[in-house]
């Protein structure tokens, strides 16, 4: 589910979406939304840290989330480049109608 990309345009990717977003919502709607996503945000990072204290205390899980796909960055960004580049393409177009918009509202 998380593409294979540059921690960098991981990041901006978010910067993006979090700007694309604004323009439709009220500050409570913004708010909301914010803390909803935050809070998902809490859930994966705990689940994950309790996941590598069980697996530090050599403890096998059952029911792990850990997909035992490779944490190889280069083996994992050079195997799926393609589709990666796909989804960059899509976000840039998004990006420019957005400019656009703005651009017309001005």
């Amino acid at each position: 589910m998380i593409p294979n990309i540059p921690p960098r345009v991981f990041s901006g990717s978010a910067v993006a979406v979090g700007y694309i977003l604004i323009d439709d919502m009220t500050a409570n709607e913004q708010n909301a939304l914010g803390n909803w996503l935050m809070l998902i945000a809490q859930v994966l990072s705990t689940n994950a840290f309790y996941q590598q204290v069980q697996e530090e205390r050599g403890n096998k899980l059952k029911n792990s989330t850990n997909s035992g796909k490779s944490t190889n960055y280069k083996e994992n960004y050079s195997s799926n480049s393609t589709s990666e580049i796909d989804m960059l393409k899509k976000m840039i177009i998004a990006l420019q109608e957005e400019i656009s918009n703005l651009e017309k509202k001005s």
